[in-house]
């Protein structure tokens, strides 16, 4: 056998396992990976595996416990400001300094429509959360406080008593993770939901 005729059967024979390695790289990594994780998820876990997805009274999927949105109507309760508008397909605020002019006029503004909306709270009791957005743009969260503040408005145009409604942000407060992590939070499209069947 000649040296070249065995450097080609060499050549071929690397070629060969290369891709009959490629092949198994591709069934194992491209299908049979994303099935079983998938299939796992489904199995172990399968409301976060779709979404977190929340559902009103009627059955219908109104958003995910993950994603804040935007509660235009008044006599809700309102979420932190959104540089995404209930976009949730992307996510992100504008990275301004505090002393950037946009963030001071951003935060003026959210000021302004907070006294317009609820003149029976001053604004020095207004938690801060409620005039900023947080990095992602998608915090679903405000603090009790912030909740709190918001009841004497929600209260004037539902009719639904003060006591009720502290009685509904008390049983929506979720507490630190594993009981260190993070700040106690209210989870404003739970909450809303809570407060749709209230009005009922």
């Amino acid at each position: 056998m000649t040296r070249s005729k065995k450097k080609g059967d060499a050549a071929r024979f690397s070629f060969s396992i290369a891709l009959r390695a490629s092949l198994v790289f591709i069934v194992l990594c491209g299908m049979v990976y994303p099935l079983v994780t998938t299939g796992a998820a489904q199995l172990l876990m399968p409301d976060q595996a779709n979404g977190s997805l929340l559902k009103d009274g009627s059955g219908k999927v109104v958003g995910s416990e993950l994603i804040g949105q935007n509660f235009k109507d008044p006599k809700f309760f309102q979420g932190r400001v959104s540089s995404i508008d209930n976009n949730g397909a992307g996510s992100g605020s504008n990275n301004y300094a505090p002393s950037n002019p946009d963030l001071i006029e951003r935060t003026k503004t959210s000021i302004e429509a907070w006294k317009q909306n609820n003149p029976d709270v001053p604004v020095s009791e207004v938690p801060i959360d409620l005039v900023t957005n947080s990095g992602s743009g998608l915090d679903p969260h405000i603090s009790p406080k912030s909740a709190e503040v918001q009841i004497p408005r929600i209260s004037k145009l539902t009719g639904i008593s003060e006591n009720d409604l502290q009685k509904l942000v008390d049983e929506h407060v979720e507490g630190r993770d594993l009981g260190v992590f993070g700040e106690p939070r209210v989870n404003v499209l739970k909450l809303n939901l809570a407060l749709s069947e209230l009005l009922k």
